[in-house]
């Protein structure tokens, strides 16, 4: 996984006893990955407001991210397993909401609201990159309830960006939402989230159709955001 893996390889092959003690040449401080020590930070605040972390798979079903959320997969281009030993682990997760809305199925005799977030790693199609894919890094968080609960999933959003310092509104350093049309979403509760000019993300009320299909019977207003640009 690692080059410290190959030399840790070569290190037993040649014997730990055998390689003569030394001080190294260089002093370095060990700090966590930026992009963890921020998941960590947002991970806290979203839990403060009143969500349950989940950790779902990263494999899927192909109907997972396309039929059950009306799209179609040759848009999405997720990353294929050669050889799935299932029907649920044939694909890379291209977003994170069918775990949740999976987990939210699997959880729906539980005492309402049900408010569930998860961040981790999307896995995408890249040809720049020598292994042909990239981890994204994602915030999704759903809100589950006998109304959708569109200003509970707004307001997260909002506390979240005054907590990395993004001020509501236009231009090269605000936030703001602009409506848009997703077939996941139902018509007209849909909006992009544009951060200093950039579309980071969606939220909005999930489509009748998309929460039947996994088998839920109560309406869900969801958030889904990439964080690798707030390094």
């Amino acid at each position: 996984m690692h080059a410290c893996d190959i030399m840790e390889d070569a290190a037993i092959a040649y014997g730990y006893d055998n390689i003569p003690m030394m001080f190294p040449s260089t002093s370095t401080t060990g700090a966590q990955f930026s992009l963890n020590s921020l998941s960590d930070l947002i991970r806290q605040e979203t839990a403060t407001c009143g969500f349950t972390e989940v950790l779902t798979f990263a494999l899927c079903s192909r109907e997972d991210i396309s039929d059950k959320l009306l799209q179609d997969i040759k848009r999405s281009k997720p990353v294929h397993i050669a050889n799935p030993k299932t029907l649920e682990f044939q694909v890379a997760r291209t977003t994170l909401l069918p775990g949740i809305l999976k987990t939210i199925h699997h959880n729906k005799n539980m005492p309402l609201p049900l408010k569930l977030f998860e961040i981790s790693d999307v896995v995408l199609q890249d040809p720049s990159k020598d292994v042909g894919a990239r981890n994204e890094r994602r915030l999704c968080a759903v809100n589950y309830n006998k109304s959708p609960g569109f200003e509970i999933i707004h307001g997260l959003l909002d506390r979240l960006m005054q907590q990395l310092e993004v001020t509501p509104g236009g231009g090269d350093t605000g936030y703001h939402l602009l409506a848009s049309d997703d077939a996941t979403y139902f018509p007209g509760r849909c909006a992009d989230i544009v951060v200093q000019g950039q579309v980071l993300g969606r939220l909005g009320v999930l489509h009748p159709d998309v929460v039947t299909k996994f088998e839920l019977n109560m309406p869900c207003a969801a958030l889904e955001m990439t964080l690798e640009p707030f390094l």
